[in-house]
């Protein structure tokens, strides 16, 4: 199980299973579409967003009539861009947020405390947050050894943070020659250089105007949201980051040069291949609780799902018309997460008589613990394991000069929007517009979440939701009690690991 994965525990709240796995050759669709069919009135959200004020102006009636699962928010008509966005003494900064990763072997552990004790990844009743972090303390421990061996295996560390740096210093190239002198900084949410280490810098060089911009391309409560949430906390607290203006880019998995950068590189790695047109496309994604998707309303299935359908019909302009499927990867716990698995699937694909596989990484723009040890090492001796004769992968994007350009041109874009928001249409397949503010994204996303169905409270026999749902409340409530006794008494097996210190 890789280290960097977004982990879960088994009291987190589970569901059924929601989608089945499609497999389909170009002719048809392979994936389903998550989206309502009814399209939203045009102009029916506006809010605006002030540097000193930043409360939604929009009612929950109009939440409720235009937004869709947090798809990202656009304009419905995007402005012209000026050739210089900004004028006087403005300072503009782009801020890239991503997870981060150990560098080395020892800063696993320290590494893993830091991922479990967000409570965007283990979830605890409001009652009991006061044992979020000795609960995290308690699984980096348990977890550190076999990662480690998993980091062990791609050199000692991740490359993570090398080739996020690497990606900033050729976004600020581009757009200095795209006449926008901006500075570009680094936050990760887990491991250095941190968040917060990125903010200090950015109050350092006086910026007054910044564009923030999750290295995610589709929207997830896990990873951008995170992220997000705890922007949110560091602006609050500062009183030159409230007067700062500042906007988000929540996704951008829609762009056409991100579509078109990985429609290259798929093009480029089915060349490899003795017979390019009997291979079949393998789109793997992380993974995320299905919880997340059914009951919190996170919109990464659905941007998942729009994004390879547009980089398939990008494909076949080209004439390309390989077979594909989409599958997750990187699950941990016994909660269900979203399917189809990465790794039943391939064993089906062998099944099935598929003898050629590209594999494409598509929720990652970096090499990392998922791409070189998950993918390249487990995956591929499984898919050998079950019949496959010839594995490929595609690269993660990287420094590929297309993304970097058009990641340029989506913060270009939204300067106008820095310090203001006009919000209006939830069109898919538009060039993505900031949201506004990060306060204004997580306040839209929360007013979804308030509307989503109640969870189950009546006992129903048998393996159905309601058992599932009362067995892991049951669990959650034994393992808090243990939790609770041990931090009470001072006696117990965390004390006897040493995770939690002995009383004299």
């Amino acid at each position: 199980m890789a280290a960097e994965s977004i982990a879960m525990l088994p009291w987190t709240i589970s569901s059924s299973i929601l989608s089945d796995h499609r497999l389909l050759p170009r002719g048809g669709l392979c994936v389903s579409q998550s989206h309502s069919s009814a399209a939203p009135s045009r102009n029916c959200v506006v809010a605006r967003y002030s540097s000193t004020q930043s409360s939604l102006l929009f009612s929950k009636d109009s939440l409720r009539k235009c937004l869709r699962p947090l798809k990202a928010l656009v304009a419905s008509e995007t402005p012209d861009v000026p050739t210089t966005p900004f004028t006087g003494d403005d300072k503009v900064g782009v801020l890239l947020l991503n997870l981060g990763g150990p560098e080395t072997l020892d800063d696993v552990q320290p590494f893993l405390f830091n991922l479990f004790a967000d409570p965007d990844i283990i979830r605890l009743p409001r009652l009991f947050r006061f044992l979020q972090k000795p609960l995290a303390q308690f699984i980096s421990v348990l977890r550190a050894p076999k990662s480690k061996e998993g980091y062990a295996s791609i050199g000692g560390g991740s490359p993570l943070r090398r080739i996020t740096d690497a990606q900033a210093e050729e976004l600020r190239k581009a757009l200095w020659v795209k006449d926008v002198p901006a500075k570009v900084y680094v936050g990760m949410r887990y491991w250095h250089p941190f968040t917060e280490e990125a903010i200090e810098q950015i109050k350092r060089d006086g910026i007054t105007k910044l564009v923030v911009l999750p290295l995610y391309p589709q929207f997830s409560i896990s990873t951008s949201g995170s992220s997000l949430r705890l922007l949110e906390s560091i602006f609050r607290e500062d009183e030159y980051l409230v007067n700062m203006q500042h906007t988000v880019i929540p996704s951008w998995y829609q762009r056409e040069g991100y579509i078109t950068a990985m429609a290259n590189l798929i093009e480029k790695e089915l060349q490899s291949f003795d017979s390019p047109e009997k291979v079949m496309i393998f789109f793997s994604a992380h993974g995320v609780p299905l919880a997340y998707v059914e009951e919190a309303g996170d919109p990464y299935k659905a941007e998942m799902e729009e994004c390879i359908d547009l980089i398939m019909e990008e494909l076949e302009k080209r004439k390309i018309t390989n077979a594909y499927t989409l599958a997750y990867q990187s699950r941990v716990g016994p909660v269900e997460w979203l399917k189809p698995y990465t790794d039943e699937t391939i064993v089906e694909l062998g099944q099935k008589g598929v003898k050629r596989l590209l594999a494409v990484p598509i929720s990652f723009v970096s090499e990392h613990i998922e791409t070189l040890e998950e993918i390249d090492v487990e995956y591929k001796e499984l898919a050998m394991k079950s019949g496959i004769e010839i594995w490929g992968r595609v690269p993660a994007l990287g420094c590929e000069a297309t993304f970097i350009s058009d990641l340029a041109d989506a913060v270009i874009e939204s300067l106008p929007y820095v310090g203001a928001m006009a919000v209006s249409n939830l069109e898919a397949r538009q060039p993505l517009v900031p949201l506004g503010s990060v306060e204004e994204l997580l306040a839209a996303y929360d007013s979804q979440r308030r509307e989503l169905p109640a969870p189950v409270t009546v006992w129903e026999w048998g393996w159905t939701k309601s058992a599932e749902t009362w067995n892991g409340r049951a669990a959650m409530l034994a393992v808090v009690v243990l939790l609770v006794l041990e931090v009470t008494t001072g006696e117990g097996f965390l004390h006897q690991w040493g995770i939690l210190p002995i009383r004299r």
